[in-house]
């Protein structure tokens, strides 16, 4: 099943973790959640206009948004790691002047 394979293959760090209705589980990239109600059933509208129903009640998908978007502010995961970034050619500018510039006293 589709929706199985990419939950499992999406690592955590990148999405939150819900569960559909017929109880197979779902990957959301929570940046693209506009809207979270319940109408009984909890309703994920996302930036696309499409709706997703999970069995998680509005205020534990509301909490795990909270949880992850913590997580990222925090430096978790931190640039580069796990991303295959770490030999690459990105790195921190270095000062001209040997005594650190016209700014270091």
């Amino acid at each position: 099943m589709q929706t199985s394979f990419i939950a499992s293959w999406v690592p955590e760090k990148f999405v939150i973790q819900l569960t559909r209705l017929n109880n197979t589980p779902l990957a959301v990239n929570s940046d693209l959640v506009k809207f979270v109600d319940a109408a009984p059933d909890t309703v994920i509208t996302l930036i696309t206009g499409e709706k997703v129903l999970v069995r998680e009640s509005t205020e534990e998908v509301i909490r795990r948004i909270i949880e992850f978007r913590r997580a990222v502010l925090a430096g978790l995961p931190s640039m580069g790691a796990n991303l295959g970034l770490a030999g690459s050619s990105v790195s921190e500018p270095q000062s001209e002047e040997p005594d650190g510039g016209p700014f270091h006293g």
